[in-house]
């Protein structure tokens, strides 16, 4: 990702923002689902936009699918802020009447902009159909071999396109073969695209495998390096104000460049936000992972499935299943979606099977083996009629069934049936909401068919299948597109199955043992490491954590603090003394789990914290004078439940939990009152605030009452770093009068205070063991501040000239120095304003 330079939010997305909220609140809602429209949110854009590594020069833009121009916006104000555009030419498309005021207002907010800075800006705005409109005109006219556009930013709308539609036989005229409207968007912009130009789009993940879009993933492939693609790791975060259950990605692609590493991220929201220090925009858990196309699409893989791993540990399902390659027609087997249309035969449905009639499986009667009859609103049986009997197949030999369709609650896409035939009747219905895995119409052999129950049920393959399955649907066609065990492999796994009531522990230790037998494969299991991913939010819920902390963030934090590698018992934990960042490489190294290194504040805030305070986790045990910010700042389980977890998975397991419960909040006050007597306390403007333990916090309180009052009398107390208050001191609205917006608390200086006399912004920062204000962190502070409408002064403070003798050769110029055992003197060091003292 490129890095942006501007700092604050620019003015113009918020008041796009708005307009998308407005517009779409007026649309239609069935037409907007008829259309495919779902409008992209500012986060979204933003980080889009950065994704782009060049934008210099001359710019010609197309936003097919436009909407009230978000991702245009968005790309302006990205192209403005690197400094590098010469002038800006934006093409928008959108077929809705609805939104064209919006998009104008839109643009002429862009024109504006680009205006104020000196860069030309043109746009035009086409409303009409986008497939048909470029069809047509790709037809008629021949693009030059460099293309009409340099940079595309997409959003295109998601909706299937029967074989018959318009757009399908446009599409087909110009050599593009695809399913849905989206991959038509993709398809004709790539067409449009000069070498060298980059694509950025958010789309769904059901183009990475299966046979309708294999056309569109080998023109994609041969057209396009891939840059960075990032992945949701919910369902619905992408569009939360519409319900659209496709699993989104976003990816950047350059077209016609030599393929080189590719970027994977991944976050479970899409709440992306500027990072000020880094200057990239990042996400709530965002993780990152650089990886070979090789890793992404597998060179003898004729199909060219698109494997998207976010994580080290999801490579290795990738790697691990690699050892089950039969095809069904290896195995003799064929899947099929259930041939009986209900509403084609409404006649001939029955309520009740009688006479003449043969049952009618739907997906209501499916759990792990078939529920029939059903006292519900759908048919049990259907008439066998001349009509029907070429959707009814022989009642004989085993079936496996699968439901199409999965709700966002299922834990698993692919839930599999298994059914005997032990029904009445010598046909059987499958309802069109379901898929049969058969033999010509027939059942198959018991054991195959066992073996296939287990293996379709089984963790392994549902994590294997949803890193390129990514829609709730799973047709037929997805079915014929998963690499099976061999025959021999799933006679082995059924022969093992005695009992169809297998729990999934049950179910996944047969998938393992069967794979652990071929000697070709050396790869340890993953459900290993999500097993006790699993283990550990169990017992995180136990213990009362709020919904918030029952993440994979906290449990890897959890599974840190105790050691607990995932080939280890819970009898092998151990009670290590960690910090934040070597928590966040434990979960890399051994978990396979790499977060983003700006990652490291919310590891702090919204796991640690949480659970020092719950009390699970002591803070500095080992000396908890130490300061807040000190690199040697670490947490450690508390005796009294490191004893209790040594229980799990035993028979004392629920007493030593219960006992722990009774008595924690007794423990939780005992932790709390070790915590305040370290605790240093302040009162300024009536209000009292509590500072951690240690002498840096004892520095910041002779900054406050002794340096303020002599070098900036009656200065405004802005912010106060290391408190012991979750929020900390913090006059933020007081601080955006000033013209400075902050969200990232970690990148403060230990006191702010405003000298309003002076119109001056004091940057302090506390000195007792490391930190001086040295050239990075002069940098860094001047980045956060550089739209303070107050002049700035960095301070750094020393407890004594001792301690500043350790780190004087490190200290910025244009700083001042300041002693708190000698408090009415300072050291200037060539700054623009002179700081008194004023007594």
């Amino acid at each position: 990702m490129m890095k942006i330079e501007q700092i604050n939010m620019p003015s113009i997305l918020s008041v796009v923002d708005s307009l998308r909220i407005e517009a779409n609140e007026r649309l239609n809602s069935k037409k907007k689902a008829e259309l495919g429209q779902y409008f992209t949110s500012a986060p979204i854009c933003k980080f889009m936009a950065s994704l782009f590594t060049n934008l210099s020069g001359d710019i010609k833009l197309l936003d097919p699918g436009a909407g009230v121009g978000s991702l245009s916006a968005a790309f302006t104000e990205e192209s403005l802020n690197r400094g590098t555009v010469s002038t800006l030419n934006v093409t928008a498309y959108d077929i809705e009447n609805i939104v064209l005021p919006f998009i104008k207002e839109t643009f002429s907010l862009c024109d504006k902009e680009s205006e104020g800075k000196g860069i030309g800006f043109e746009y035009t705005i086409n409303n009409e159909d986008f497939i048909l409109a470029t069809t047509s005109y790709l037809t008629n006219n021949e693009i030059k071999m460099d293309g009409l556009y340099t940079h595309i930013i997409m959003n295109p709308p998601y909706k299937k396109i029967n074989s018959n539609s318009e757009h399908r036989r446009k599409l087909s005229q110009i050599g593009i073969e695809t399913v849905n409207l989206y991959s038509g968007f993709v398809a004709l912009s790539i067409k449009l695209l000069k070498e060298g130009g980059e694509l950025v789009a958010i789309i769904p993940r059901s183009f990475c495998n299966g046979p309708y879009y294999q056309s569109f993933r080998e023109f994609f492939l041969k057209e396009m390096s891939i840059s960075h693609i990032h992945i949701f790791d919910s369902r619905n975060n992408a569009f939360s104000d519409d319900d659209v259950l496709q699993e989104n990605v976003i990816i950047h692609c350059v077209k016609g460049n030599k393929q080189k590493e590719v970027i994977i991220t991944s976050s479970p929201q899409s709440d992306f936000s500027l990072d000020i220090l880094s200057g990239e925009i990042t996400a709530t858990d965002m993780t990152i992972r650089r990886v070979n196309i090789e890793s992404i699409v597998k060179p003898n893989d004729s199909q060219k499935f698109i494997h998207i791993a976010a994580t080290d540990r999801e490579q290795v399902i990738v790697d691990y299943m690699s050892c089950f390659n039969s095809a069904l027609e290896d195995l003799d087997i064929e899947v099929s979606t259930g041939p009986v249309v209900d509403f084609r035969n409404i006649e001939d449905l029955r309520k009740d099977y009688e006479t003449g009639s043969a049952p009618l499986i739907y997906p209501i009667h499916l759990n792990s083996v078939v529920n029939w009859p059903k006292d519900s609103k759908k048919p049990n049986a259907i008439m066998v009629s001349k009509k029907t009997k070429s959707s009814l197949w022989q009642h004989t030999g085993h079936y496996v069934i699968t439901r199409r369709f999965s709700s966002k609650e299922e834990k698993r896409r692919i839930i599999s049936t298994y059914y005997d035939s032990s029904l009445p009747g010598d046909f059987i219905g499958f309802e069109n909401k379901l898929n049969v895995f058969h033999k010509n119409k027939k059942g198959l052999n018991s054991t195959i068919a066992k073996g296939l129950f287990v293996f379709l049920n089984s963790t392994l393959l549902d994590k294997y299948y949803r890193q390129f399955g990514g829609h709730t649907q799973v047709n037929a066609s997805d079915l014929r597109s998963i690499h099976y065990p061999t025959t021999s492999s799933l006679k082995r796994i059924g022969e093992q199955v005695s009992n169809l009531t297998l729990s999934q522990k049950e179910i996944d230790k047969l998938i393992e043992s069967e794979i652990n037998s071929m000697a070709e494969n050396s790869t340890e299991n993953p459900l290993s490491s999500l097993n006790k991913i699993d283990q550990a939010l169990e017992i995180l819920k136990e213990l009362g954590m709020p919904k918030q902390q029952l993440n994979e963030r906290s449990a890897l934090t959890f599974l840190a603090l105790l050691n607990l590698h995932p080939d280890r018992s819970w009898q092998q934990i151990e009670r290590p003394l960690i910090g934040v960042t070597p928590i966040m490489d434990w979960s890399k190294e051994i978990y396979g789990k790499a977060y983003a290194p700006n990652t490291r504040e919310t590891f702090r805030r919204q796991t640690l914290h949480q659970f020092v305070d719950g009390g699970l986790v002591e803070y500095n045990p080992d000396d908890p004078k130490r300061a807040v910010n000190s690199p040697k700042a670490c947490y450690q389980i508390t005796s009294e439940l490191f004893k209790v977890l040594l229980s799990y998975q035993t028979a004392n397991w629920n007493s030593e939990i219960s006992n722990f419960l009774n008595d924690r909040e007794t423990l939780i006050k005992r932790y709390a009152m070790e915590r305040d007597r370290n605790q240093t306390q302040i009162h300024v403007d009536d209000i009292e605030i509590v500072l951690s333990a240690g002498a840096h916090s004892q520095l910041i309180k002779d900054i406050i009452v002794e340096f303020r009052q002599i070098f900036a009398p009656g200065a405004d107390l802005i912010y106060v770093g290391d408190t012991g208050s979750k929020t900390g001191y913090f006059k933020k609205e007081r601080l955006l009068e000033l013209g400075v917006s902050v969200d990232n608390h970690g990148k403060m200086p230990d006191v702010v205070l405003y000298y309003k006399e002076k119109n001056w912004l004091l940057l302090i920062e506390s000195v007792t063991s490391h930190g001086p204000v040295d050239g990075k962190r002069h940098n860094e502070l001047a980045k956060i501040f550089e739209n303070s409408t107050a002049g700035l002064v960095y301070v750094t403070a020393f407890p004594d000239r001792k301690t500043m003798k350790k780190y004087f050769n490190d200290i910025s110029w244009e700083t001042e120095i300041w002693f708190a055992d000698s408090p009415t003197h300072m050291m200037h060091l060539n700054g623009h304003r002179f700081l008194g003292p004023y007594l």
